[in-house]
């Protein structure tokens, strides 16, 4: 096992570099001059120039590429251009609050999908199972963000039950937690919450079909025992794999919830520094998010050697 999760970790490297290098280029790409967005619109000619030289960016690109890949191999991500300050100190203020919000889309697109699924595989084609297909396909058409805005007009416009926007922060309440990021994490989760219904459903009823199945009914195993134990536990390898792509969906879906509900997390912090070009922001922010996607992406290839024995001996 071990062996595998080094030769996963060393397979994500290429892709770290090829984000980077990527990231880099396409900042560059962007119209304007950072110097110019933070001198602001007062400053001179004189004084704009001078600013460019303090941040390095008179220098030639290959040179900047140069010196961003050797702060990289020391493990300096380089210094925000807007916030005056380390790139990976910033990041980690923001990043809690949107692997907060994810993890909470998460728990309801678990519940509401995985849940949904099974039972409209269990009544399959009965009204039932049309119902719960019905929602499932409105999730997924429905944009997360024309939904936060149903969800404020009702939720917290007419009904006054949730603030329209804001955040709290766990530890100052848990109460007031739950309350900013409830609409956030269900209109986040909305369509992925669609989309994993539809595999749970597919992947079941692949498995309902199996002779095992109807071996366990025809022994007069609990139906509950058949369904959780059986028919549940051999179907989780297409649910782990959509689980772990719905993670990195939630994540870059949450930039748009995060700016439509005024939350200070990533997405907002990459959104500022775009427009602000501060490239350093970018790119380092960019950097840490993938390490994290890869990371999930590392977990889920380890949990299909946990849920199936036979992924193991391959």
């Amino acid at each position: 096992m071990l062996g595998v999760l080094a030769r996963r970790l060393f397979s994500a490297l290429p892709v770290l570099l090829i984000v980077s290098l990527i990231s880099f280029g396409l900042m560059r790409l962007i119209p304007g001059d950072p110097a110019a967005a933070i001198a602001g619109i007062a400053a001179t000619p004189a004084q704009i120039e001078q600013l460019r030289r303090d941040l390095g960016l008179d220098e030639p690109v290959w040179m900047q590429l140069l010196h961003y890949y050797e702060g990289l191999a020391r493990g300096d991500l380089g210094r925000s251009l807007l916030l005056g300050k380390g790139v990976f100190a910033a990041t980690m203020e923001r990043l809690p609050v949107t692997i907060g919000l994810s993890l909470y889309a998460l728990v309801f697109t678990l519940l509401i999908g995985i849940a949904s699924g099974i039972i409209a595989a269990l009544r399959q084609n009965s009204w039932v199972d049309q119902a719960a297909m019905m929602f499932a396909m409105i999730g997924i058409s429905v944009p997360n963000f024309f939904l936060g805005l149903l969800m404020i007009i009702l939720f917290a416009v007419h009904l006054g039950w949730l603030p329209s926007g804001g955040y709290v922060r766990f530890s100052e309440s848990p109460v007031g937690w739950l309350r900013s990021m409830t609409m956030p994490a269900f209109s986040l989760a909305s369509l992925q919450a669609g989309l994993l219904a539809r595999i749970t459903r597919s992947s079941m009823l692949e498995v309902l079909r199996q002779d095992y199945i109807r071996t366990a009914k025809a022994k007069g195993l609990p139906q509950r025992r058949v369904i959780l134990k059986h028919a549940l536990a051999n179907a989780l390898i297409p649910i782990v794999t959509v689980v772990g792509i719905i993670v990195s969906l939630l994540l870059s879906g949450a930039v748009v919830t995060e700016a439509l509900f005024s939350i200070p997390g990533m997405g907002q912090l990459l959104t500022q520094a775009v427009l602000n070009r501060d490239y350093p922001m970018v790119q380092g922010g960019l950097l840490l998010v993938t390490t994290f996607l890869v990371l999930v992406n590392i977990t889920v290839d380890t949990l299909y050697a946990v849920l199936d024995p036979r992924v193991r001996h391959e």
